[in-house]
């Protein structure tokens, strides 16, 4: 029952608001229940039985507010005790509703958070499938687990009443039943490991399986070009057999205990009227109001192994989720100094040493980017060009050596205004299944439709956007399929150089391009020099016959060309 502390820790308000609207609805039943006994007494006395524990304690309390204990007010006290706890009933699952839709929000917003922080090592680790699967199915999982506790602890509540109702009626038979439902509990506690076992594999195996999934959507393209998509068919499906087993014995352990739960239940009922009516000489009223406490109390005994057996396999997915937040916040980014960066002399890279692991990357490598120049760098694949492009913007940071903006170490900069002041476009494009204005702008509300515009003018992209059907609000499909690559290109410049930025990053922007669109693109770009630093990443020449500086990486070292 870990799981119910970790709740209670993490949700104390929502954990004890629910606790209490269950406690009183089981009171307020609890009322309702014990009158019946006194009822039962009126309105069938045995012929000579004194009257128990339990009705002489109600007579006693309803005499004591000034009522006669008639069969008027017997009945009326009932049906107000059942009034009173259909009303705290159903505030209770409210609250359990709304405590729920809340957890499964809260782990999602922590998961947000915790990956935020991160530092840029834990993406480069971490699947996005995984992610993905952490923030939607285990989310979803775990709150359902919370659901399930909570009917756990309405179920134990219940139990707990009718068995001390029943114990003021018949101590000898409460005590038997008490050990009936023990018995039940642990010959039946199997099947609840068995759902905890098929849940854990559920949840290991949505892991690996929405990340493989991720992973092949990603790919979909080339691998159906050359007619290699068949092959993802044995990965996903052996998965997806897994996956099914898994829910198979989930299943027939839910099943298994329901079955057995009835017969149980049923055959305690029945020994214990038995030994009551022949050995005990019990009163008529005490026999049935014993059959129905027992009976109560049995069923919400099961109810809480069922709720139990749904817990346990669900929680693997909580335990899993609080992993990867406890993952991604044990590698937060470390905050820098609060200098506020200006750029107007320029940055410099001075004896930089990288390394990934014990592959070296950069080597004493040193180069000045003069403000409001237009700066190359062109290398082979793999020599560090865009490594180099992470040490400026702070993802990573150099084993050795010193990083300048305007002669101040980069360590003692303020790295969020930094970054606010970055342009880039990366190497691999992403745009988002959503409208060019959405693309351009990622939600930011301080940009207004002007500053698109003005922005798609820059990169060169009006024309064609306002060619499309709907302007700024035409979609641009999965990924930019709906787009061609150079419009891909330029819808993603004009992403970069929106919020007018002092630094521009071109990480190979157009190395997948035609030889004409690239000029365009280029002449584009050139004409923003002046206004802000420009570094091209780039092994083709059209940007390096336009740069005032160019520089080239071979063997982890810098030397300018130009």
């Amino acid at each position: 029952m870990r799981i119910l502390l970790a709740f209670a820790r993490a949700h104390p308000r929502r954990s004890a608001a629910t606790l209490g609207c269950l406690l009183l609805a089981s009171l307020a039943e609890g009322i309702g229940m014990s009158t019946l006994l006194p009822l039962l007494e009126l309105a069938a006395p045995g012929p000579g039985a004194e009257p128990s524990s339990l009705a002489t304690v109600v007579r006693g309390v309803i005499g004591g507010v000034g009522l006669e204990p008639s069969l008027g007010v017997l009945l009326a006290v009932v049906v107000t005790g059942m009034l009173v706890k259909a009303m705290l009933v159903l505030l209770a699952n409210r609250q359990v509703g709304y405590a729920v839709a809340r957890v499964a929000t809260e782990l999602r917003l922590s998961l947000v958070r915790a990956l935020l922080g991160a530092r840029w090592s834990y993406f480069t680790r971490s699947p996005v499938g995984m992610i993905a699967n952490a923030f939607t199915t285990e989310a979803e999982r775990a709150s359902q687990a919370f659901l399930h506790c909570s009917l756990v602890l309405a179920a134990v509540l219940q139990a707990t009443l009718y068995t001390g109702i029943a114990f003021m009626v018949s101590w000898k038979a409460t005590l038997g039943a008490v050990a009936l439902g023990g018995l039940s509990s642990w010959a039946l506690g199997g099947l609840v490991r068995a759902s905890r076992r098929a849940g854990n594999r559920q949840t290991e195996l949505l892991k690996t399986s929405v990340a493989h999934l991720t992973d092949a959507l990603h790919a979909v393209k080339p691998l159906r070009a050359m007619a290699r998509e068949a092959l993802l068919g044995p990965l996903l499906g052996r998965e997806a057999r897994h996956l099914d087993r898994a829910l198979r014995g989930e299943v027939l352990s839910k099943e298994g205990l329901k079955a057995l739960q009835e017969p149980i239940i049923v055959s305690g009922l029945a020994g214990g009227l038995y030994v009551a009516t022949t050995s005990w000489g019990m009163a008529l009223s005490s026999l049935l109001m014993l059959a129905l406490l027992f009976g109560r109390t049995l069923a919400s005994v099961g109810k809480a192994q069922k709720e139990l057996q749904s817990m346990a396999a669900r929680e693997s997915a909580y335990w899993s989720l609080r992993e990867t937040i406890d993952q991604a916040l044990a590698e937060p980014e470390q905050p820098h100094g609060g200098v506020q960066p200006r750029l107007e002399q320029g940055i410099e890279l001075d004896g930089i040493g990288l390394a990934y692991g014990s592959e070296p990357v950069l080597d004493h490598a040193s180069l000045f980017l003069p403000a409001g120049g237009l700066t190359t760098l062109v290398g082979a694949s793999g020599a560090g060009k865009t490594s180099l492009a992470d040490l400026l913007i702070g993802l990573v940071q150099p084993g050795s050596g010193t990083i300048r903006l305007d002669g101040v170490d980069l360590e003692d900069i303020d790295l969020q205004a930094w970054r606010r002041m970055v342009g880039y476009v990366p190497q691999e494009l992403f745009l988002l299944h959503e409208s060019v204005l959405v693309n351009v702008t990622l939600g930011d509300p301080d940009l207004s439709e002007a500053d698109v515009w003005r922005a798609l003018e820059r990169a060169g992209a009006r024309e064609f956007v306002e060619r499309m059907d709907d302007g700024l609000a035409s979609p641009v499909g999965e990924r930019g399929a709906l787009l061609s690559g150079g419009q891909r290109q330029r819808i993603a410049i004009a992403r970069a150089i929106v919020r007018e930025p002092r630094f521009l990053i071109l990480d190979e922007a157009t190395a997948s391009l035609d030889p004409d669109t690239e000029e365009a693109i280029v002449r584009s770009v050139a004409l923003m020099r002046g206004e802000m630093t420009i570094l091209a990443i780039t092994h083709r020449l059209a940007f390096t016959e336009r740069a005032d500086r160019a520089y080239r990486i071979e063997n982890g070292r810098i030397k300018q060309v130009g």
